[in-house]
């Protein structure tokens, strides 16, 4: 939370291995699968922390991986709405392995984030956005 509002939604898949959430052992999870369910969603970017962290600082930290999201037909309408609005996109969804071995899904609130620009034509956008992230993270 950033001053009592929510910036993510969160969502723990209890006991649940790599295999039986993603049907593979790649990681965390495999993040084409994981946002196949979202339609006509590409990951962008995919950033490996734990691998990141142990090669840069030498330092063991959990599965964790941050996947940049982007639904080009939203993408497209909010950067005819608001030029700037590449500061924040693609939507980050976080997929990380909690300290009880559990697999947490975490993604940006689309709401939260854009409201920092002050473009009313945005707010459509993002609360289409929010229910599609919505949507995928309770699907899981």
């Amino acid at each position: 939370n950033t001053d009592g509002r929510r910036v993510s939604y969160c969502r723990v898949i209890a006991h649940q291995t790599d295999k039986e959430l993603t049907g593979c052992k790649c990681g965390v999870a495999d993040s084409r699968v994981l946002l196949h369910k979202m339609q006509r969603t590409d990951i962008l970017t995919e950033i490996d922390v734990s691998k990141t962290l142990k090669n840069k600082l030498d330092v063991d930290f959990p599965r964790y991986r941050i996947l940049g999201a982007c639904n080009p037909h939203y993408a497209y309408k909010a950067l005819q709405a608001e030029h700037t609005i590449g500061t924040m996109l693609p939507c980050n969804v976080i997929v990380r392995e909690t300290e009880s071995g559990e697999i947490a899904v975490s993604a940006v609130d689309p709401i939260a984030s854009m409201a920092s620009i002050e473009n009313p034509d945005l707010a459509g956008i993002a609360t289409e956005v929010q229910a599609k992230l919505k949507q995928v993270i309770n699907n899981l």
